[in-house]
């Protein structure tokens, strides 16, 4: 590392704060309306059906809080999406890292995704997470949790399009 490069850690923090803050500023972004789930769809409104292969989220892990149901629900993402993620070390520098924000259903069920990050380059990652986000899905009942039920999901795209949720790389 130069003398002159913030540690690690330091880097993504800044990258991060520094994304929300020109998505707060009137940065151009993605239309904050649902991304690829229709009002009339199904799914919108109706919970989606177990991820093959991946157990459900049981009552007996329910998580106490909402960065504990975010950790959970990064770790679901991970397993449903086995050829589409990885977990080692975060390359320097990444392909592209889009945000999105997950709105749940009282069973943990999608019932809207916002995309509130586009990255300038590799822009298909955006439909990458949502597709990853729609395999995953259900996450596991949100109604112990406060309202609103939904959060923000940083995607970590290396040059293989393959993701890490940030979450997972604290």
């Amino acid at each position: 590392m130069r003398s002159t490069e913030a540690p690690r850690p330091l880097r993504w923090w800044a990258l991060i704060a520094t994304a929300l803050g020109l998505s707060a500023c009137g940065v151009p972004r993605a239309p904050s309306g649902p991304a690829d789930i229709p009002a009339h769809s199904p799914s919108a409104i109706e919970p989606m059906a177990p991820v093959p292969g991946v157990a459900p989220l049981s009552r007996s892990g329910r998580p106490a809080d909402w960065t504990a149901y975010k950790m959970q629900a990064a770790m679901r993402l991970v397993a449903a999406n086995p050829d589409m993620s990885y977990m080692g070390e975060v390359p320097d520098p990444l392909l592209a890292i889009p945000v999105l924000e997950i709105e749940l259903n009282r069973d943990g069920s999608v019932r809207n995704i916002n995309v509130q990050r586009v990255p300038r380059q590799a822009k298909d990652t955006v439909q990458l997470a949502i597709d990853a986000v729609k395999r995953a899905a259900p996450f596991g009942d949100v109604s112990h949790l406060p309202r609103p039920w939904k959060f923000s999901e940083v995607f970590l795209f290396n040059d293989d399009r393959r993701f890490k949720p940030r979450i997972l790389d604290q």
